[in-house]
């Protein structure tokens, strides 16, 4: 009796978990993709080769990339420091890593335009250097620098913590170099870890877009990343221009999830 009814239970279960994900989830994608093909091929090959569409797109890979690669330096080097080393302040510091987690995208964006705008005191110094943040590029990038800053870090300290220092130490000893053991010891220990948190910071930096709308300014070509771009021909009312560019992104974010599950499948051992 009792193994029936934990079958029932189980069963049960798995069909609400069907149910939401369908709902949630695969129902909105697979109106994304009917909605871009509503006016056929030729319609929908019109809206992702847009001059406006590949700015938008090669300003998100722009930022991603950015993005990408100042985090995985930064959190190699802030996973280093919290897990190998003790100091006043390391909790201060690992909460300080977590903030652009809990803070509005939005309050993130304003935060930007209040330190590098017109009101800020840096302005004079900026705009003798004619370096111009505020509705430009620069602007866009650290907008997804912020909102992408502890993925990376967060993925890797708990490997590390987890590790332990003998190994580094006991080939310290034999004389090995600090770039050495890490190549040859830490890396290898992390390196799952590393690429999983490169795949989290790549996804969210894609698709960031409060932060991003603060700072741009929505200058059509110019500032404007996909997500502002498809909010934009949404409130023109072209819809299936707009659905068509989304595709993008739900392309890339499959691709990006399938890399994650093979990345977490050879995480954990598999072959």
């Amino acid at each position: 009796m009792r193994a029936k009814n934990k079958n029932i239970v189980k069963t049960l279960l798995i069909v609400i978990s069907i149910l939401f994900i369908g709902f949630m989830l695969l129902l909105p994608l697979a109106v994304v993709l009917v909605t871009a093909f509503k006016s056929g091929i030729t319609a929908y090959l019109k809206a992702v080769s847009d001059h406006y569409t590949l700015k938008a797109l090669l300003l998100t890979v722009e930022a991603t990339i950015f993005a990408v690669v100042l985090n995985t330096v930064f959190g190699l080097f802030a996973a280093w420091m919290v897990t190998k080393f003790q100091f006043r302040g390391k909790r201060i510091l690992t909460t300080l890593i977590d903030i652009p987690v809990t803070i509005s995208p939005i309050i993130a964006g304003l935060i930007f335009v209040l330190t590098f705008g017109r009101q800020s005191v840096l302005y004079p110094y900026l705009k003798d250097l004619n370096i111009e943040v505020v509705f430009a590029i620069p602007g866009i990038i650290l907008a997804t620098v912020f909102v992408t800053f502890p993925f990376v870090s967060r993925e890797i300290i708990p490997v590390l913590e987890q590790q332990g220092t003998d190994e580094e130490e006991a080939a310290a000893l034999m004389g090995a170099r600090g770039f050495t053991i890490f190549r040859s010891i830490t890396l290898p220990h992390i390196k799952w870890a590393l690429i999983y948190g490169v795949v989290l910071c790549a996804a969210r930096a894609m698709g960031e877009f409060g932060a991003v709308s603060v700072l741009s300014g929505h200058l059509r070509g110019k500032t404007n990343t996909l997500p502002l771009h498809i909010e934009i021909l949404f409130n023109e009312f072209q819809y299936v221009p707009a659905f068509a560019v989304s595709s993008i992104l739900v392309l890339l974010a499959v691709v990006l999830l399938i890399i994650r599950s093979i990345v977490e499948y050879k995480g954990k051992g598999g072959v």
